[in-house]
């Protein structure tokens, strides 16, 4: 675990494009997911505090972009949640497009952690982020959140199950995760280490 993370704080919520901090010399990587699939647990357990994203059970509860500083030039980024949510049409569309403008045109996003739940993952939704990456040339790693929720040999299946889908794809990754257990934090890290370009643990 890099205890890198661990410093991260809320930042700000915006809720249009023009209220984001400059791109200038940032790096960002976004949550994105489907909703209630886990994205804000990841986000605490990822950075080992226990509120720093809002959670709740209620699925949609993130409608704006959330950020969380790491230091001055690194940013994780909570993304509204696709999908189904117990919000008004209008307010859905909205919160969508604003997901939409900001993957499309943020020059400082380096990747996206896309949220799967591990009992139901590629739907229709997820595979259409994915393509939607692939176009755009932006690297996806998929957590599969969860993994709790399978036994040991049904969780490795469907990690195989979603690789082998999108296998020949050098952009994309994946990996089991459990915000409960606390499973694949050191891995997640990883890829944030590389995306971010985070100092090594002994100069931070």
């Amino acid at each position: 675990m890099n205890p890198y993370y661990h410093r991260a704080r809320f930042l700000k919520s915006a809720a249009a494009l023009d209220q984001l901090p400059p791109n200038e010399d940032a790096r960002e990587v976004a949550f994105a997911g489907r909703s209630n699939a886990g994205k804000s647990s990841a986000l605490n357990v990822i950075c080992n505090q226990k509120s720093l994203a809002r959670t709740s059970k209620t699925p949609g509860r993130t409608q704006l972009i959330n950020l969380f500083e790491l230091d001055p030039v690194r940013r994780l980024v909570d993304l509204p949640g696709y999908g189904f949510a117990r919000v008004t049409l209008p307010i859905r569309v909205q919160w969508q497009g604003l997901l939409t403008q900001y993957v499309e045109t943020r020059e400082c996003l380096r990747g996206i952690v896309l949220m799967m739940d591990s009992r139901h993952p590629l739907k229709d939704l997820d595979l259409q982020m994915i393509e939607w990456c692939r176009a755009l040339e932006l690297p996806v790693h998929i957590l599969l959140t969860k993994a709790d929720k399978l036994k040991h040999g049904p969780a490795k299946q469907t990690l195989f199950r979603v690789q082998k889908a999108l296998a020949g794809d050098p952009g994309i990754s994946t990996q089991l995760f459990s915000a409960l257990k606390r499973q694949g934090i050191d891995t997640a890290h990883e890829v944030l280490d590389r995306w971010l370009d985070v100092p090594p643990p002994e100069t931070t």
